[in-house]
């Protein structure tokens, strides 16, 4: 639980906790900036290797798998699943903290909200609503 993403300004944030936050910010030093985000794990076990940037992860992933192939590990080089795009936070952050918790996260990509879109409130008068595809409507009288 020592890494964990923040979303800020529209970019995702990596961050270590265990750093002090500055005396005159009061922030962490972030670890990592991205608009996007990608992650590599093992569609067997769940388990997380890679997250960050999309093209070094798919870099990264390239690579491993053309090795693994090279020494005979043909399984292994075909369970390594990469997934990128704008997540909810949330569940980064769950890939990070909870062993297995990716091939879950898989399973329900297609469901997920995109992750950098907040759904504002709707107000108690009825107004109207928000849909991320329409955007703002007003609500039929």
């Amino acid at each position: 639980m020592n890494l964990q993403y923040q979303l800020k300004a529209g970019s995702y944030y990596l961050y270590d906790m265990r750093d002090t936050p500055s005396a005159v910010t009061g922030e962490r030093r972030f670890k990592l900036k991205t608009d996007l985000l990608a992650i590599a794990f093992d569609n067997y076990t769940g388990e997380v290797h890679q997250h960050g940037t999309p093209s070094r992860i798919q870099s990264w992933a390239t690579t491993t798998r053309r090795r693994l192939r090279a020494k005979g590990l043909w399984q292994e080089a075909e369970d390594i699943i990469v997934i990128s795009g704008p997540f909810p936070v949330e569940e980064i952050n769950k890939c990070l903290w909870i062993k297995g918790y990716c091939r879950r996260l898989l399973q329900r990509l297609s469901k997920l909200p995109h992750g950098k879109l907040q759904a504002r409130p709707t107000s108690h008068t009825g107004y109207g609503s928000y849909n991320s595809q329409k955007g703002w409507q007003r609500q039929a009288a």
